[in-house]
């Protein structure tokens, strides 16, 4: 099991073979599957991202089946269904990242800032507002969407004992344009 740090530095260099990459091959046969399905799964990182189909993180951090706990959610909002997603990889498989992805282009985020949606999609066009207050520019509504979600993230109970324990809390953004990661300080 890898430490907070040591995955923060395995998605990096993997986000740096994606970038440098023109095609993505993975290792999806039938051993692979098999081993899994048998062994079980030990990712080094949960990522809470958003549901955009732009947004892959397995391919975003040239990942493998089994690497990474993936939670996606539009404008990767989080409420008490990620919240226990996230306990359950933090405190049953052990994960001690966990990776708040925001992106570019968020259409989520976008119509937080220029609409007001109706139906299921204002809970979280509202929760985004939320957590960007009166800002109109995209990117940096972008940043304080993914900052507000690593604060509720935080306020848990269950995290916060785990945070004692070495799990780590983080932010990034991709560019959907450069397909690079920055992560948050």
């Amino acid at each position: 099991m890898l430490t907070a740090k040591e995955a923060i530095t395995r998605l990096k260099e993997g986000n740096e073979k994606y970038i440098a990459a023109d095609t993505f091959c993975a290792d999806v046969s039938s051993l692979t599957l098999e081993h899994f399905a048998k062994n079980g799964q030990n990712p080094y990182a949960i990522i809470i991202c958003c549901s955009d189909s732009r947004v892959i993180p397995e391919r975003i951090f040239h990942a493998a089946i089994g690497d990474l706990f993936t939670i996606r959610v539009a404008g990767n909002v989080i409420d008490d269904h990620q919240l226990g997603s996230i306990e359950y990889a933090a405190g049953h498989l052990g994960t001690k990242l966990i990776l708040v992805l925001g992106h570019t282009g968020c259409g989520a985020v976008h119509a937080a800032i220029h609409h007001d949606p109706s139906g299921f999609i204002k809970f979280i066009t509202d929760e985004i507002k939320t957590a960007i207050g009166d800002e109109t520019d995209d990117l940096r509504a972008s940043i304080l969407n993914v900052k507000h979600s690593i604060d509720m993230i935080e306020s848990s109970l269950e995290i916060q004992k785990d945070e004692e324990a070495g799990l780590m809390v983080a932010g990034a953004i991709y560019d959907i344009e450069t397909g690079m990661v920055t992560f948050l300080e």
